[in-house]
């Protein structure tokens, strides 16, 4: 019997490259597809292209990402983030195929505090979680072999991210900062696409779930531990020290953050019948294979 065909849209972000290269890897028949190949901004042209394409699979991982941006351009976050995921759903629907769509944590509105669970409810306060709820919302009403996996603070190789950040700013700088009242749980791609990975098609899972690492920090907790990873690695810092800042200091931001929006990942790890590993286990061992090229 021959392997499911997998597409992932928004291959050359840091997720989808992510998920292509390790399922690749893995054995598996995938294949990954950029904006040039496949672009939600136009509905007609982005079913025309699918329509032409064999998959049994198809992983979403395209999206508008840039916060501030949808607060500014809603009808494109909206369409890109929301209406394009029905128009792939539906594709996916009647091809027989399984969609996997990428969501955010940022479809809560952060007013917990405690752990969400997938049977929490979405209230997102930014335009940017409108369009991303907006998108699930689609997908799941389209059919009930569907999947939408929330994600939070993505990190990895791909492309630079928070920790890639923090610790290129700590090599030239005496002073840096980093917010101390948000409160999220970090996300490795690499874990991310072995967790998925089972839930391709060996174990049936469909509607909500949550896909990030265990625990919880601050994003200065976050920067503080990739610096002392980076230390321990042996990587030459001007600066060892996270200093804390607040969330309303950030005059630059446009869009409301929503400040606590830990997932659990209870169903999760029953699904695949073992829990993510907690996320300074994820990032000391991406610290510590990038330390080389820093």
């Amino acid at each position: 019997m021959s392997k499911p065909r997998i597409i992932v849209t928004g291959a050359h972000g840091r997720l989808g490259a992510a998920l292509v290269r390790e399922w690749k890897h893995l054995g598996e028949d995938v294949q990954g597809y950029g904006r040039e190949e496949l672009n939600l901004a136009d509905s007609t042209v982005l079913k025309a292209a699918l329509n032409q394409l064999n998959f049994d699979i198809l992983v979403n991982c395209a999206a508008q990402t840039n916060v501030d941006r949808c607060e500014d351009h809603v009808e494109e976050a909206m369409q890109l983030n929301g209406h394009a995921v029905g128009v792939i759903g539906e594709i996916c629907r009647q091809k027989n195929a399984r969609c996997i769509h990428i969501s955010t944590d940022y479809v809560f509105d952060g007013n917990k505090t405690t752990p969400y669970t997938e049977k929490d409810e979405a209230l997102p306060i930014s335009k940017y979680g409108e369009s991303k709820l907006l998108g699930e919302k689609t997908l799941l009403s389209v059919s009930d072999k569907h999947l939408v996996a929330r994600v939070s603070w993505v990190f990895g190789p791909d492309r630079p991210s928070f920790v890639d950040q923090i610790i290129k700013r700590a090599m030239t700088q005496d002073k840096v900062d980093a917010i101390c009242d948000k409160i999220a749980v970090p996300t490795y791609t690499f874990d991310a696409a072995m967790l998925l990975h089972p839930l391709l098609y060996q174990t049936p899972a469909s509607g909500l779930l949550h896909l990030c690492n265990n625990g919880s920090c601050t994003w200065q907790e976050y920067g503080q531990f990739a610096l002392d990873c980076a230390l321990e690695a042996g990587v030459s810092l001007k600066a060892h020290t996270i200093g804390p800042q607040k969330m309303q200091e950030l005059t630059a931001f446009i869009a409301r953050r929503p400040p606590y929006t830990v997932m659990s990942t209870n169903l999760l790890s029953e699904l695949i019948g073992k829990p993510p590993r907690e996320w300074r286990d994820a990032v000391k061992e991406y610290v510590n294979k990038q330390a080389a090229y820093l």
